[in-house]
């Protein structure tokens, strides 16, 4: 038996390694506390998967600056994802809001802000969970390529990536080690049907 060909790889460049993930997180967390003046009314909602484990990260930077325990969840987007239909083997994850939403700014947690269909997505289960007072995306990278009139309010890092080229993060919590990588990806023939 054959395997399937796979699309070549350029090598990786790191774009951050696990200290400047570090410190990215708690530049995130100062500017989610200046932008709601306070931890106070805040929870903070990771969009599976990686942005769940950020989403504890960027909760335990606040509580540390405001020393005030801060509501974290996940809120998992699988049934609302507009692609769906093309992967319907796609595994509905957990959602977990710790408190009411109502009334509360929420900040969404997510890893790469790309097209921002996975945004859109996490708008419209919020929708159906209740009516925060604002939301607010933050984003550990953000690589361009908007499909949808989508923007991070708060971003760790902001890169200029080509269409050709994939944002990878490895996280401690689920990779055993913490770096944001970039590679360009290069299709194989089957991929230009």
């Amino acid at each position: 038996m054959t395997d399937a060909p796979q699309p070549s790889h350029g090598p990786a460049r790191t774009l951050l390694d696990g200290d400047e993930i570090a410190r990215a997180l708690t530049r995130m967390a100062h500017q989610v506390v200046e932008l709601n003046r306070g931890a106070d009314r805040l929870v903070v909602l990771g969009i599976p998967t990686r942005g769940v484990p950020l989403s504890r990260r960027l909760a335990c930077a606040i509580e540390r600056i405001e020393d005030v325990e801060v509501p974290v969840g996940d809120l998992d987007v699988t049934m609302y994802r507009d692609d769906l239909r093309r992967n319907p083997t796609r595994e509905v994850g957990r959602t977990s809001i710790p408190v009411e939403i109502e009334g509360r700014t929420v900040v969404l947690v997510d890893d790469v802000l790309y097209s921002g269909r996975t945004v859109l997505a996490a708008l419209d289960a919020l929708k159906d969970i209740g009516r925060p007072a604002r939301v607010v995306l933050a984003v550990l990278v953000d690589r361009g390529h908007r499909e949808l009139p989508v923007q991070a309010d708060i971003t760790g890092l902001a890169i200029g990536s080509a269409k050709d080229e994939r944002v990878t993060v490895h996280l401690q919590e689920r990779d055993g080690t913490d770096v944001v990588t970039i590679e360009r990806i290069t299709p194989t023939a089957k991929d230009h049907r």
